[in-house]
């Protein structure tokens, strides 16, 4: 394979959370436009998603929580006992139309790609990234734990190595639950601290084969460049895997309305490229958090362009702006005057400071002398 692929889905361009959940704005369907905007997604790198079908889904989710799912679906409301069992029907995890199929839809997305993975290339799946669901729950947002699907999609058809990078503002605790200690997958973390669901503290080597770096609030692009230099490269690099899966959470980006990181986007397309640049054979992107339309669409937009060789820094194409200009962010202040660079580029202005936090250098240099399993010989 000698292009990268795009998995995407219309299901995601009209369906939402609620009027009142931060997953009411649009957020694939707008990756998706932009990218055909900029002349960036021809037909012969888009994939239509599958809906994973219930048995696919029950490699590691509970069948009696998936035939719930359905249910709930079906009837569009919820059972006195879903709630707790379940976690369905809270404000955090609502139900609405799609409770079913619309993560069903991007695990199969990520379940294909890591079929198709066995052969080598570059997969980009924006709709993934929902990592904090578990076997049984639903959990953050998340009904559905597609980034553990995929990687046991890449195990089943072969490919036994995989390094699992998420940058995303809250800790990947699904993600945690599905590979602690398997000595075949590292999984290296970088989250805010004290953010839900407040695990992955730098204590935590999820039974020998995690890395978690909790940052403090403010978080700049100088020092995530650190990070990225000095331990998720390396870290990466002495891993040896034989594929990366990296979630890219736009939440960590400066006016999020969930988090409060302080980062351009620049930061995630730095260590994007730093990961391509070692030469991993297999690479999986996925999605993640983003909770404002427009931080989110022009992050992830850019990172299709990086993906395919193309400098997101250039103004954008007249139906580029008007992609950006027809969303909306309702209920949020961010959304009543945003400022013009929203529309008219994708690339932010880096969000740099005089150095690197004595905080973040000294939590950077512990995680470095950490000592990852060797390879199985399995």
């Amino acid at each position: 394979m000698h292009k990268p692929l795009f998995i995407g889905h219309e299901i995601f361009r009209g369906s939402s959370y609620g009027l009142k959940h931060p997953l009411r704005v649009p957020r694939v369907s707008t990756v998706m436009d932009l990218s055909r905007a900029m002349g960036w997604l021809p037909r012969d790198q888009y994939i239509t998603a599958p809906r994973a079908k219930p048995k696919v889904l029950e490699a590691w989710h509970d069948p009696a929580y998936i035939a719930a799912l359905q249910r709930i679906e079906a009837a569009q409301q919820t059972q006195p006992e879903d709630l707790a069992r379940y976690g369905i029907g809270s404000v955090t995890n609502p139900v609405f139309p799609e409770i079913f199929r619309r993560p069903a839809t991007a695990a199969g997305g990520s379940i294909l790609a890591g079929e198709i993975l066995a052969q080598g290339g570059v997969i980009y799946n924006p709709a993934g990234g929902t990592h904090h669901g578990m076997p049984a729950r639903a959990n953050g947002f998340c009904y559905l734990n597609d980034p553990v699907l995929a990687m046991l999609s890449l195990r089943h058809h072969g490919v036994r190595r995989i390094a699992y990078v998420d940058i995303d503002a809250h800790h990947c605790d699904g993600v945690a639950a599905g590979f602690a200690g398997d000595p075949d997958c590292l999984m290296i973390s970088v989250h805010e601290e004290g953010l839900w669901p407040r695990t992955g503290l730098i204590d935590d080597d999820g039974g020998g084969n995690a890395i978690n770096l909790p940052v403090p609030r403010g978080l700049k692009d100088s020092e995530m460049a650190h990070i990225r230099e000095a331990l998720i490269l390396p870290k990466v690099v002495d891993f040896a895997p034989d594929a990366i899966v990296f979630l890219c959470g736009a939440d960590a980006v400066e006016d999020d309305p969930l988090a409060h990181l302080s980062l351009s986007n620049n930061a995630h397309w730095d260590i994007l490229r730093g990961l391509m640049a070692l030469g991993v054979p297999r690479l999986l992107v996925l999605g993640g958090g983003g909770y404002n339309p427009w931080t989110v669409g022009r992050m992830w937009t850019g990172i299709w362009g990086i993906l395919n060789g193309h400098t997101p820094d250039k103004g954008l194409p007249t139906v580029g702006e008007e992609v950006l200009r027809a969303l909306n962010f309702h209920g949020n202040s961010r959304g009543r005057n945003p400022p013009e660079h929203w529309f008219t580029t994708l690339r932010d202005a880096p969000q740099e400071d005089a150095g690197t936090s004595q905080v973040v250098r000294q939590r950077v240099a512990m995680l470095a002398r950490r000592t990852l399993p060797a390879r199985s010989g399995r």
